[in-house]
């Protein structure tokens, strides 16, 4: 299983950005998968998760009505359409699939909101 978060950098509160993640080893389509974010000093934190079919998702309080989680089946993706971004959403961002019952991360892209 591999997983390549890209699309972090550094905006301005309030700007947007779309995170991307690229899966392989693993039947994509028939997973459920996450984001994950870590800030500086804290825990990991579940931002955002969405179902095989994109028939359900879920997002932490502290992002709803500004992220968007989509996929694309077709072509291995993963996607978080981030709006209006705070200096609270800086942290490393991963995409996060359980496989045969373990959690595969992988390399995260860096999203800062600074002015």
């Amino acid at each position: 299983v591999q997983l390549q978060a890209s699309g972090g950098g550094l905006v301005q509160p309030g700007g947007s950005l779309r995170l991307s993640c690229a899966a392989s080893g693993f039947t994509f389509s028939t997973y459920g998968i996450n984001w994950v974010r870590r800030a500086p000093g804290q825990d990991r934190e579940v931002v955002s998760c969405i179902s095989i079919g994109e028939g359900r998702k879920y997002y932490v309080d502290s992002v709803k009505d500004r992220f968007t989680i989509s996929r694309d089946n077709a072509k291995n993706m993963l996607y978080l359409q981030m709006n209006s971004l705070k200096p609270e959403d800086t942290a490393v961002y991963y995409c996060s699939v359980v496989v045969g019952g373990r959690t595969y991360r992988g390399q995260g892209t860096q999203v800062t909101v600074s002015s």
